[in-house]
């Protein structure tokens, strides 16, 4: 019998072929092998949609080398595509709209505003929200500002800590500027009046790139270094939510965020917040509090939007043991566990995502064989019927 096959859904970094994340589909298409799961990488930009085949790339666990060959469309696609200012991610569109009937691990989340509203309309989630509102003009901004001694802001599409600045209180009529570029570069602190703040902002077009303002949570370390902790939330085997991993991050010297791709490093859970709360038994009430919200904000998200597999969610922890969301991530790295040494849990965080692809593939059949058995197959859309059929 075939092995069920999973094709894995990227985009191109440049128009020369680029793949970011080569490494990691490496080690998922040989712990897939392990599994009994065929896999392969392919972008919108392979596929061909007159005969519905695909040039996808394959690796070769033996020969350690890449190749690329016309293959028919998987059972099903593991989506990894990270939103891009290109025509790339134009064409990502038009897959999805042409394609969008087939069987994919996770459907497409929401902008950050739009994610921060939806989780906010539970009221399990109200104590762990920053205060957030979408920048329409500087006065959102400064009424911000009166509430909260620290704001940042973000762009509600943005990644990897580019273009966020933060903003702080530092006296009756001073605020301290700071923050990133869009290539990561980090801004230089300025110490400005609040007169002068409007002008200084003017040249980040706030409200055209649509950001977002949002209450800061006092995350900085005694050495002055921000910090946060990166939980990964996946499906299982058996299709249910687990908690896989959390790692702190520590950022640069400088640095308003904790980025590792922004000069962070990583460090445990564990001794990340033996340097922040300090007292053992309430690290363990913490980290049993945050694992239970991350597993209720997965659950959320997957109500609202449709079937997810994955969300890294971005924790801060304040002094009292409060747990923050600072926002969610719908295509996770894995890297912040193998660089705090956390072999075992980079290891599972592959390989999840696998499993659960099994358990997906053996609940689409076992529909199927229903389909047949209650005699109901003409009754189906054609376009599930089709995807069913590929099963």
């Amino acid at each position: 019998m075939a092995k069920p096959v999973l094709g894995i859904l990227t985009l191109y970094l440049n128009d020369n072929g680029a793949l970011e994340e080569r490494p990691i589909y490496q080690r998922m298409t040989t712990a897939g092998q392990k599994l009994g799961l065929d896999v392969f990488v392919f972008t919108p930009r392979d596929v061909n949609y007159k005969t519905n085949r695909i040039n996808a790339q394959f690796y070769d666990t033996a020969t350690k080398k890449w190749s690329k060959r016309w293959t028919p469309f998987p059972n099903l696609i593991y989506d990894r595509c990270r939103i891009q200012k290109s025509s790339r991610f134009d064409e990502l569109r038009r897959f999805r709209q042409q394609y969008g009937h087939m069987t994919f691990l996770n459907r497409p989340l929401r902008n950050k505003w739009t994610v921060h509203r939806t989780l906010s309309r539970d009221k399990r989630f109200a104590g762990n929200l920053p205060s957030s509102r979408m920048y329409e003009s500087f006065a959102d901004l400064n009424t911000m500002l009166r509430k909260h001694s620290v704001i940042y802001l973000k762009p509600i599409n943005g990644t990897g800590g580019r273009g966020i600045l933060r903003i702080e209180r530092v006296g009756n009529d001073k605020v301290l500027l700071q923050g990133r570029d869009q290539q990561r570069r980090i801004v230089a602190s300025q110490r400005i009046s609040t007169s002068e703040l409007a002008d200084k902002l003017s040249s980040w077009r706030l409200k055209e790139n649509r950001y977002l303002v949002q209450q800061g949570i006092p995350i900085k370390l005694p050495n002055g270094r921000v910090h946060d902790y990166r939980m990964l939330v996946q499906k299982d085997g058996e299709g249910n939510w687990r908690v896989t991993g959390c790692a702190g991050r520590i950022g640069a010297q400088n640095s308003v965020t904790s980025n590792l791709h922004g000069g962070g490093h990583a460090a445990t859970m564990d001794t990340l917040l033996k340097r922040w709360i300090k007292n053992e038994s309430k690290i363990d009430s913490v980290k049993q509090d945050a694992e239970h919200f991350g597993v209720q904000v997965a659950q959320h998200l997957e109500q609202s939007y449709g079937r997810l597999c994955e969300l890294a969610l971005d924790l801060a922890i304040d002094k009292q043991g409060r747990v923050w969301l600072l926002e969610v991530n719908p295509k996770p790295a894995r890297e912040v566990f193998m660089e705090a040494g956390d072999t075992k849990t980079y290891h599972r965080a592959i390989t999840r995502p696998l499993e659960y692809a099994l358990h997906l593939f053996e609940t689409e059949k076992k529909k199927k064989a229903e389909v047949k058995t209650s005699g109901l197959e003409d009754e189906l859309r054609w376009e599930d019927f089709k995807r069913l059929e590929d099963v």
